[in-house]
């Protein structure tokens, strides 16, 4: 008896792990019923991450008032994790971020964070190195281009 039910066990187990081996080997995925299949399409590459800003257009000089509003931003809700040079301290240092990536890729992390980590495979990169998550800082426009012209100014731009 005891025989039979090792044998019985051991058929659920190997279907089981048969079943959770198998299946569609195409990276797409699908949703809907089996009559209403939706191929969803991997997501592209995207130096402008993924949000609302799509095409910013820069002026030569810098603005001072947003400077000073990104400086507030930088002080109150950055600098905890963020040095101004190379060095990582909770999340990345800032030097040279504004010649690493787009203002649109900036402008679109600093305002959608959850989404740019859940989408754009540069920001998972980064969670993987830092390991901490960026919490949603909650950024008005203005506070992210004040943070944004403060990240040129701090990269001498």
């Amino acid at each position: 008896m005891k025989a039979k039910h090792i044998f019985t066990l051991s058929i659920i187990v190997i279907t089981a792990f048969l079943y959770s081996c198998g299946g569609d080997t195409n990276e797409e995925k699908s949703t809907g019923t089996a009559s209403e299949v939706i191929l969803e399409e991997p997501t592209p590459v995207n130096d402008k991450g993924y949000g609302k800003f799509q095409n910013v257009e820069l002026s030569t000089e810098l603005d001072a008032k947003m400077i000073a509003t990104g400086q507030n931003v930088y002080d109150v809700k950055c600098a905890a994790c963020h040095k101004l040079t190379s060095e990582k301290l909770v999340g990345p240092g800032w030097e040279n971020v504004t010649n690493r990536r787009t203002p649109e890729w900036i402008l679109n992390f600093v305002t959608n964070v959850d989404e740019m980590l859940e989408k754009d495979p540069e920001s998972q990169a980064m969670l993987e190195i830092c390991m901490v998550r960026m919490p949603n800082q909650n950024l008005s426009d203005d506070e992210a281009y004040g943070v944004f012209e403060f990240m040129r100014k701090n990269d001498s731009k």
